[in-house]
């Protein structure tokens, strides 16, 4: 359908909402400049559009009932394989909801893409099907991935498998869950301020959120383009190791990924640790609202660590503290300006649009915006306000400070080798009643990142890992590296997985 020249009314609104005075002689000749403005339009709308290709014949699967999914992780199921061998084969995976796997429905957890179907394959779900992998299905996620616990998703809350009465946490619960409960033994999930790492920690499995521009993210949802990470959850590391090797690198779409550093992650597996330098980061402990139990089991893994001959050593980062509000000025005004007035992916972003997730999301944010979570609503509200009333000078500063960020990193790194600290400072909390007070719920959703999205931000990879429990529920712990050296994380975590492995035989 054609782009239609503007109407009078219409021009006037718009230029009301801006304050721009004009005549009617000034309408009238802005209408007609742009109708002639609007001609190389109608050719675009001539052009046939470049697609994501979709190799695999498939079926679109089927939403299992409360028997078949009794944490509620499963969005929808599927058994879709292209018969080749490769690294992943004999392996099934869960693609979280936020991910395009063609022919099969998509709702990121929101009412507002409630019925869309895409056309297309996510780059990383073609290269999964490339290498022998199975996608079982979608993996159930937080409305529009924005929270940080598992109780905003539309279809319900998804539940920890340790503690069915708890958290999975979020945005990537359903992934977690499913790895945990055993279903698959490797997820997809999407980290923008924990959401690998978060669910990973409180389900008790490995979650890597890669650096920044190593996996890219063409075919998925974002929320914010300089915070957007995708990687794996697995049930061990050596898993980890698999999904990252095929994932990872250029796409020829994703521009952020035009300088990812891909490593040999499988090499590093089973390779000493001895001589390795650990700095146990001093400021991602003893938060507010740390538990200390859950600390003192973070150091006495980091002791373990010790043992296998690693340099063990306290170090001090003071501008962590300072990671929260930097990543809350970017994700904030980000989120309402890409994800939400962006229709879901924004602009001036050079790579691949999913036109029909662009439609579906811009029809859904115009008919169901009040069937959105409060979490949601909040990012919009917010966004908005300090886009009207502070000219987005907040997030600038933010994005201006997150070179301060990255580089008071960086200079850590320079002295050891990985950064080592608790990945949430408590275990999962309860599931809020949906009678609660909406400060509550929003309080839940949102509490625990004070150790996660600071290197969303910054861009190190980090990888949490099983590390003990507390009171019956898992305990992570964090390694971070320097850029594009998710080898030698995946490297310590291997050693420390087979010393946890030691100790259940």
């Amino acid at each position: 359908m054609p782009v239609a020249t503007p109407t009078v009314r219409q021009i006037l609104e718009i230029a009301s909402k801006y304050r721009l005075d004009l005549t009617e002689q000034d309408v009238a000749d802005f209408r007609h400049v742009i109708e002639q403005t609007l001609v190389p339009y109608r050719r675009l709308d001539e052009l046939p559009e470049p697609t994501l290709p979709v190799h695999v014949p498939r079926t679109p699967g089927y939403r299992p009932n409360t028997e078949e999914n009794p944490y509620n992780a499963w969005y929808w199921k599927t058994d879709i394989t292209s018969g080749k061998q490769g690294l992943l084969s004999g392996k099934r995976i869960a693609v979280k909801d936020n991910i395009c796997v063609a022919g099969v429905p998509m709702m990121n957890g929101s009412q507002l893409l409630e019925g869309f179907v895409p056309d297309i394959d996510a780059t990383i779900v073609t290269r999964i099907l490339d290498a022998g992998g199975t996608i079982a299905g979608k993996a159930a996620c937080e409305d529009l991935c924005f929270s940080g616990a598992s109780h905003t998703c539309a279809t319900g809350p998804i539940r920890n498998p340790h503690n069915p009465g708890h958290s999975a946490g979020g945005s990537s619960g359903g992934s977690a869950a499913l790895v945990a409960a055993g279903e698959v033994p490797m997820a997809l999930g999407g980290d923008q301020g924990g959401s690998i790492r978060t669910p990973s920690s409180w389900c008790g499995v490995y979650g890597l959120k890669p650096t920044w521009g190593l996996v890219p993210t063409t075919g998925s949802m974002p929320i914010a383009y300089s915070v957007d990470h995708c990687g794996p959850i697995c049930a061990g590391v050596e898993d980890v190791a698999r999904m990252l090797a095929v994932i990872a690198g250029h796409d020829g779409w994703d521009s952020r990924t035009i300088a990812a550093q891909t490593g040999d992650y499988m090499a590093a597996l089973g390779q000493q640790v001895r001589g390795l330098r650990v700095g146990v980061m001093r400021e991602g402990f003893g938060h507010p609202e740390s538990d200390e139990a859950v600390d003192a089991k973070v150091r006495d893994a980091a002791q373990r660590i010790a043992s296998f001959g690693a340099e063990v050593r306290e170090i001090s980062v003071p501008m962590h503290y300072d990671g929260p509000p930097i990543w809350s000025g970017i994700i904030l005004e980000g989120a309402a300006e890409m994800m939400m007035k962006g229709h879901g992916v924004g602009t001036n972003v050079p790579g691949y649009y999913p036109l029909k997730m662009q439609e579906a999301f811009a029809r859904g944010f115009d008919t169901r915006l009040n069937d959105a979570s409060d979490t949601v609503k909040l990012v919009l509200l917010l966004g908005e306000y300090l886009n009207r009333n502070y000219h987005n000078r907040y997030h600038s500063k933010a994005q201006n400070l997150r070179v301060l960020l990255r580089q008071a990193y960086d200079e850590a790194l320079r002295q050891v080798d990985v950064l080592l600290m608790p990945t949430i400072p408590f275990t999962a909390t309860e599931i809020p009643s949906r009678d609660a007070p909406r400060a509550v719920s929003i309080e839940r959703a949102l509490n625990m990142q004070a150790n996660t999205c600071p290197f969303d931000v910054s861009g190190n990879p980090a990888f949490t890992i099983p590390c003990g429990n507390v009171n019956g529920l898992p305990v992570g712990m964090m390694l971070v590296g320097r850029h594009f050296d998710e080898a030698t994380l995946i490297r310590l975590a291997h050693m420390f997985e087979k010393s946890m492995d030691w100790q259940k035989n």
